[in-house]
């Protein structure tokens, strides 16, 4: 027996059963089971170069070893792309569950990845502040500490430009990802050094390319801001700012200065390379977005995508994504199969934690006709995704960041491909 999420949504039909569900909407037995196993074995991804015992059980397996590894058969990548490789892509088509593992983790550098000996590092808080200091990593690592689940994502992620019929989820929005982090607040080191009354900003720096830091405003860092120096149980990898980064929940990935060096207080901001050229956005009636931190409520479906080709079989499924909210928690996530004419109700994991991933569940029944499939999140604060159109109609077309309007996947009467889609 399925269990009714408290939020509401389909399930409430699934109380019946997965397949007695779908064959009540008249799929027979024999297309279920047919669509089950031509579905299984596709998306388990298994790679038939690899070879298997015919019978495990009669052949002497692997022993332990002091690092894990996967199996042969599962071969998740990053897609690396930019100049030098300087970004890769997470493969969101393919994971499950909210956690990305940290050697998936999506990764945006303007500089190389700095090599940091922990045992030299350092990070310097001045400015306007009453006692200047410099704290190592066993000072930080002394102060009480924090774990939270917070998603990361780049403001550049989701282009606004129209992509490929058979473009991704990753080569479009995998420049997102979702970690449990561990740190020492912000406010408790600011709370040592003293914040003067006329402090209002931050300048963030990093031991990387510094051409990259930026203005934070002080009320960030006293309320929910940390430096992070652990990432899904374990230190955090030098792509992801190893040994100490800061972390502000549900703002653009850009703020959250990797390697962080040193934090100066002042009362104003500091209009840094990053703020004035790339950050400021230009809008429709000849005005500019400054200092535009937070992401809005987003989803997107991650099964089916055109990662998979074409949908395996007619039958029942489950369309599968992820939705997040820089302002808080995901309330609700809707789904559409026709292009948004109507929409459902998903169901949502529990719990649902503010600024991180939330990953929904829709039952679907496929029956070879023509299908759009659209998600379309709302958060606490009662904001709604919008469509491009409407995202494009309060901002225009010349900004390069902060999309989060909705993703339309294709699937194609008959044949069941699935393709990047754009609604006239």
């Amino acid at each position: 027996m399925m269990e009714q999420a408290s939020v509401g949504g389909p399930y409430h039909r699934a109380e019946r059963g997965f397949f007695n569900w779908h064959m009540s909407r008249g799929v027979s037995r024999r297309a279920v089971l047919a669509a089950a196993a031509v579905g299984g074995a596709a998306l388990a991804g298994v790679a038939a170069a690899q070879q298997a015992p015919a019978d495990p059980s009669k052949v002497v397996g692997a022993r332990a070893t002091p690092l894990g590894s996967r199996s042969p058969f599962e071969q998740p990548m990053r897609l690396a792309s930019g100049l030098q490789n300087s970004s890769a892509r997470a493969p969101i088509d393919s994971l499950r569950g909210v956690i990305t593992p940290s050697d998936l983790h999506y990764i945006v550098n303007h500089d190389t990845t700095p090599t940091i000996d922990p045992t030299h590092y350092t990070l310097t808080v001045h400015g306007m502040v009453d006692r200047p200091t410099v704290f190592n990593l066993a000072d930080l690592q002394r102060f009480p500490s924090i774990s939270r689940m917070l998603f990361l994502e780049c403001g550049g992620n989701s282009a606004w430009g129209k992509q490929p019929d058979t473009a991704t989820a990753q080569a479009i929005h995998g420049l997102t990802s979702n970690s449990n982090w561990e740190g020492v607040p912000v406010k408790t080191l600011l709370n040592e050094v003293g914040v003067q009354s006329t402090a209002a900003w931050a300048l963030v720096v990093g031991w990387g390319n510094e051409s990259v830091a930026r203005s934070i405003p002080l009320q960030k860092l006293m309320d929910d801001a940390f430096i992070a120096y652990g990432q899904n149980g374990e230190a955090l990898r030098p792509e992801q700012g190893y040994p100490a980064r800061l972390l502000l929940p549900g703002w653009l990935g850009n703020s959250n200065i990797k390697w962080v060096r040193r934090i100066e207080l002042g009362d104003q901001p500091w209009d840094t390379k990053f703020e004035t050229t790339s950050y400021t956005m230009p809008m429709p009636d000849g005005t500019v977005r400054q200092y535009t931190f937070i992401w809005e409520a987003k989803s997107l479906i991650t099964w089916p995508t055109p990662a998979i080709g074409a949908m395996p079989a007619m039958g029942p499924w489950e369309i599968r994504g992820l939705a997040w909210s820089g302002r808080g928690k995901i309330t609700k996530v809707e789904v559409s199969t026709n292009g948004g004419q109507t929409w459902d109700e998903a169901m949502l994991d529990q719990p649902v934690l503010p600024q991180s991933h939330t990953r929904f569940h829709f039952p679907w029944t496929w029956d070879g006709s023509e299908a759009v499939l659209t998600s379309r999140a709302t958060d606490e604060t009662g904001y709604v995704q919008p469509t491009r159109e409407q995202l494009v109609a309060v901002r225009g077309t010349n900004s390069r960041y902060l999309n989060n309007s909705q993703q339309n996947w294709k699937v194609a009467a008959s044949s069941g491909a699935v393709t990047n889609y754009y609604l006239a």
